[in-house]
């Protein structure tokens, strides 16, 4: 039976490609690995390090939105691991990305908040 090692990547596609690619990147800080161009497809492919993970950012002329709200079936948000909760929500606020307040998990007692993508993705800060 195979055994699940790790997740290697989290795929998205995004409605305006280089809105999506500088929030990534440059609000972010995300490391480019590679970005492809698929004319095939009239597609962007950007590859995006994250620790020992990759989030791969897709473009693709007309993809219809997924709606993050209400609360639908499907992936609900994506969590990134910081060590530093106030110093990363300043940065964040530096560079004009809106937060909700940070509220406390009652199951670990650890710190978290959430804000959203360009494409209104919810993302979260979960201070390890």
């Amino acid at each position: 039976m195979p055994c699940l090692n790790a997740l290697h990547h989290v795929a998205l596609i995004c409605s305006d490609y280089p809105r999506s690619r500088h929030f990534y990147t440059e609000l972010l800080g995300l490391e480019v690995i590679a970005e492809t161009y698929r004319a095939e497809r009239d597609s962007w492919k950007l590859d995006l390090k994250v620790g020992d993970a990759q989030l791969e950012l897709f473009s693709f002329p007309g993809a219809p939105p997924r709606p993050s709200r209400p609360e639908a079936q499907g992936l609900r948000h994506l969590a990134f691991a910081v060590d530093d909760l106030d110093a990363t929500l300043a940065l964040l606020d530096a560079r004009g990305i809106e937060t909700e307040a940070v509220r406390l998990d009652p199951l670990t007692g650890r710190r978290f908040t959430f804000f959203a993508d360009p494409d209104g993705l919810p993302l979260e800060l979960y201070e390890r």
